[in-house]
């Protein structure tokens, strides 16, 4: 097999969407690997939209309470803080 086929070989196995994950090794790995990626994207979303709630309710967020926000990973916190954003009167009382 020429080089040119064996790139051509390793990009339709790239490429495809149909890759079998075989292994048991492989099955455990992969499947951790999109639920860790599914937490980490939902809390993403969770600390843009507590920012997002409390930027358009006025508050003017010091660099303190941002990094609090954006390193924040735990997502049952994280939507506590969201349903807190909606009627907080401080940011004091949002982590409260």
């Amino acid at each position: 097999m020429s080089a040119p086929d064996i790139r051509r070989l390793m990009e339709e196995i790239m490429t495809s969407t149909t890759w079998p994950v075989n292994s048991p090794f492989a099955r455990e790995h992969f499947g951790r690997g999109k639920k860790e990626g599914r937490e980490e994207g939902k809390a993403e979303e969770a600390v843009r939209s507590v920012m997002l709630v409390l930027t358009a309710r006025g508050f003017d967020l010091p660099d303190d309470v941002r990094t609090r926000i954006t390193t924040c990973t735990d997502l049952d916190r994280l939507e506590g803080w969201l349903t807190r954003a909606a009627t907080v009167q401080t940011l004091d009382d949002l982590f409260g």
